[in-house]
C-alpha cells in the first residue's frame, strides 16, 4: 500500500511538468467527468444472469474461423499447390510407395532398439535478423511472454489465444536446412502474393471496399498503403474514374479554408488556440520529422483549420499526434527513406507537399468524426472508455485488476493517454502505422476495437505489473512501457489477442462476469 507522502510527492513532480495549470492526466483540459453528475457511464451494460449463458449459435466457431482466415492466410496457397500435385500423381505409384514405407517401418520396429548417445548441450544462438522488408515467424503468446512461477499459482489465468503457429508460417522449402532462411523466403513470397492481391483490387473499375478491409486487416504493403488508407478512411470513392476529380476538389477546398481562416490565427478570439498548437507541435515525435520547419508549418495549418471548423471541441492536446501517421504514410510515397522516423521532406516538391497536406487534413478529419466525443467538454468519450477498460480487465485478468486496485493505481492515471492519443505515445511510429492498418479495416476501429487493443496491451505486461509493489513504481512503469524495440510482429500478436477478446466479449458483455 502506497503511503500518502509518496503519492503527494509523485503528483507534485508530475504536475510541475505542465506550465500554468495543474493537470493530473495528460491531455485533460477540463475537470474530470463525474459519473454522479452525468449519470452512469455504463447504463447499457446488463447485470449478470443467474444461470450460465448458452452459445447463441452452433456456427460460432465457424464464424470466428471465417473472420480470421484472411488475417492469418491459413494455407490457401498450399491448398492450391496440393490440388495441382494431386492431378499429376499416379495412383499406382502412390500405393506402392505407401506399402514400401510401411514395410520399412515394420522392419525397424522388429529390430532391438539401441540407445543413442545424448549430444552435448550447445549454447543457444541468437536468431539471425531477417532482411529488411521480410517478415519473420510469428511467435506464440507463450514464447513472447512467459509467465513467472509465481504467476502460475494466481487466482486467475489471463486468456490466451491458441499457442500453435499459423499453417502458413510452418511451410518449408526444399534446398536449404536453415529454418530462418526458410521462414524468410516463404514469408517474402507470401508478401509478394498479398501485394499482387492489393494491386488487383485497387486497379479494378470499382474497388470492393469490403474485400479491401479483409485483406488490410493483417497489414498493408507499403507501396499500396497511401491509396488504401485514403479509400478505407472514406476520403476517396471506390470508383477509379471519380478519384482524380475528388482529389482535386478536396485539395482546392482545403486551401480555400487556409485562405479564409488562417490569417485570423493571431486575432484575440483565436490566439489562445494557435498558441497552444504552436507549443504542442515541437513536443511531438519523432523529433527528426517534427523539427523540420516545413513540417511544423504544415501541422500548424492543419490543426488550426480543424479547430476553427469544429468549435464544439476546438483544439485539445492529443489531436496533434493524430496528424503524424497520415502525413508520414502519404509522404513516403515520394521518398526512398525506409525509416519512417527519419523522413526528410526537403527533397519533396512544394506542389506535392501541398497535396499531401490537404490529404492529411481530410483523412484526419474523417478519423476524428468517429471519436469527436473524446475531445468535447470534459472529454466524456475518453472517460467512458477508461471505465469500460477497467471493467473489461477485471473480467479478463482479475489478479492484475486487484493488484492495481490494491496499490491505489487508478486506470484514469495511465489509460487516459492511451485513449486520448490512441496509443501513439506508447508505441514507435512504425508500429502505430501497422496498428492503423487494422483500425481502418475494422468497423469502428478507432473507437470500439481500440478498447480491446488497450485491454490486450495492459495484460501483455502482466508479469511486470505483478512484480511491482509500489504505487509510484507501478505508475511510472505503466507510463513508460518498454516498447521501443517493438516491430510488426509484436503488433500482430497484440491485434490477434484484441480480436479474440472482442469476439469473446463484444456481443456477450456478461459472459465471464461472476
Amino acid at each position: 500500500m502506497a503511503s500518502d507522502g509518496a503519492r503527494k510527492q509523485f503528483w507534485k513532480r508530475s504536475n510541475s511538468k505542465v506550465p500554468g495549470s495543474i493537470q493530473h492526466v495528460y491531455g485533460a483540459q477540463h475537470p474530470p467527468f463525474d459519473p454522479l453528475l452525468h449519470g452512469s457511464l455504463l447504463k447499457s451494460t446488463p447485470k449478470a444472469p443467474s444461470t450460465p449463458v448458452k452459445a447463441k449459435r452452433v456456427s460460432t466457431f465457424q464464424e470466428f474461423e471465417s473472420n480470421t482466415s484472411d488475417a492469418w492466410d491459413a494455407g490457401e496457397d498450399d491448398d492450391e499447390l496440393l490440388a495441382m500435385a494431386t492431378e499429376s500423381l499416379n495412383s499406382e505409384v502412390v500405393m506402392e510407395t505407401a506399402h514400401r514405407v510401411l514395410r520399412n517401418h515394420s522392419q525397424r520396429q522388429s529390430q532391438p532398439s539401441q540407445k543413442k548417445p545424448e549430444p552435448e548441450p550447445q549454447p543457444i544462438a541468437e536468431p539471425p535478423v531477417a532482411p529488411s522488408g521480410d517478415l519473420r515467424l510469428v511467435k506464440s503468446v507463450s514464447e513472447s511472454h512467459t509467465p513467472s512461477p509465481s504467476e502460475s499459482t494466481g487466482d486467475t489465468v489471463p486468456l490466451q489465444r491458441s499457442q500453435s503457429l499459423p499453417h502458413s508460417a510452418t511451410v518449408t522449402l526444399s534446398g536449404t536446412s536453415d529454418p530462418h532462411v526458410l521462414a524468410g523466403s516463404a514469408l517474402s513470397k507470401r508478401e509478394t502474393s498479398r501485394l499482387d492481391k492489393f494491386k488487383q483490387l485497387l486497379a479494378g473499375p470499382n474497388t470492393d471496399l469490403e474485400e479491401l478491409r479483409k485483406l488490410s486487416w493483417s497489414g498493408i504493403p507499403k507501396p499500396v498503403r497511401p491509396m488504401t488508407w485514403k479509400l478505407l478512411s472514406g476520403y476517396l470513392p471506390a470508383n477509379v474514374d471519380r478519384r482524380p476529380a475528388t482529389l482535386q476538389r478536396k485539395q482546392k477546398e482545403y486551401f480555400a479554408f487556409i485562405e479564409h481562416y488562417y490569417n485570423s490565427r493571431n486575432d484575440e478570439v483565436h490566439q489562445d488556440t494557435y498558441r497552444q498548437i504552436h507549443i504542442d507541435i515541437p513536443r511531438m515525435s519523432p523529433e527528426a520529422l517534427i523539427l523540420q520547419p516545413k513540417v511544423t508549418e504544415i501541422f500548424e495549418r492543419i490543426l488550426f483549420i480543424w479547430a476553427i471548423r469544429h468549435p464544439a471541441s476546438g483544439y485539445v492536446q492529443g489531436i496533434n499526434d493524430l496528424v503524424t501517421p497520415f502525413f508520414v504514410v502519404f509522404i513516403c510515397e515520394y521518398t526512398d527513406q525506409e525509416d519512417v522516423d527519419k523522413v526528410d521532406v526537403s527533397s519533396v516538391p512544394a506542389e506535392v507537399l501541398r497535396n499531401i497536406e490537404a490529404d492529411t487534413y481530410w483523412c484526419m478529419s474523417k478519423l476524428l468524426d468517429g471519436i469527436q466525443d473524446n475531445y468535447t467538454f470534459a472529454q466524456p468519450g475518453i472517460q467512458m472508455k477508461v471505465k469500460m477498460l477497467e471493467e473489461l480487465v477485471s473480467r479478463i485478468d482479475e489478479r492484475v485488476h486487484r493488484h492495481l486496485d490494491g496499490h491505489e493505481v487508478r486506470y484514469l492515471q495511465f489509460a487516459f493517454r492511451w485513449m486520448n492519443n490512441l496509443l501513439m505515445r506508447e508505441l514507435p511510429l512504425r508500429c502505430t502505422i501497422r496498428l492503423w492498418d487494422t483500425y481502418q479495416s475494422e468497423p469502428e476501429g478507432f473507437s470500439h476495437f481500440h478498447l480491446y487493443v488497450c485491454a490486450a496491451f495492459l495484460v501483455r505486461w502482466r508479469r511486470e505489473i505483478l512484480e511491482e509493489r509500489d504505487f509510484q513504481e507501478l505508475l511510472l512503469f505503466l507510463q513508460n512501457l518498454p516498447t521501443a524495440r517493438w516491430d510488426d510482429q509484436d503488433v500482430s500478436l497484440l491485434l490477434a489477442e484484441a480480436y479474440r477478446l472482442k469476439f469473446a466479449f463484444a456481443d456477450a458483455p456478461n459472459h465471464y462476469k461472476k
